[in-house]
């Protein structure tokens, strides 16, 4: 039997592109209500969409805060991953991250790509 379909979205855009944040939350609340597993994984400036207090600071259009849309993919079931070594560029310490991201190494990314049945960049 054939196990469950995987999406990847990586998002490198950081929350001084707040136009190219949205997608990867909204997207990965769409594959879990269609029974597909979700990951989104944080890399570069992305990472900043995952810092504490960060997500409440953006909001476009008639969409909610990106706080609010990304509370309701981790409701969802939606799993969010920090790249450690962009932590490391970037000066930001493991505990500055929301709970509810994980902060994993640089192989996690290739595991990821190699087992996904698509991926998407953002």
């Amino acid at each position: 039997m054939a196990g469950k379909k995987k999406l990847l979205y990586v998002q490198t855009s950081g929350v001084d592109t707040p136009k190219r944040l949205y997608a990867p939350f909204v997207l990965g609340m769409t594959a879990k209500a269609m029974d597909i597993d979700a990951t989104i994984y944080f890399l570069g400036m992305g990472i900043t969409v995952v810092k504490q207090g960060m997500a409440e600071t953006v909001k476009e259009g008639g969409f909610p805060t990106l706080k609010e849309i990304m509370d309701q993919a981790i409701g969802a079931g939606v799993q969010l991953l920090v790249c450690e070594q962009s932590a490391q560029l970037l000066s930001i310490k493991r505990g500055d991250f929301i709970p509810e991201a994980k902060v994993v190494g640089t192989a996690t990314l290739n595991d990821l790509v190699l087992d996904a049945d698509g991926t998407m960049w953002f």
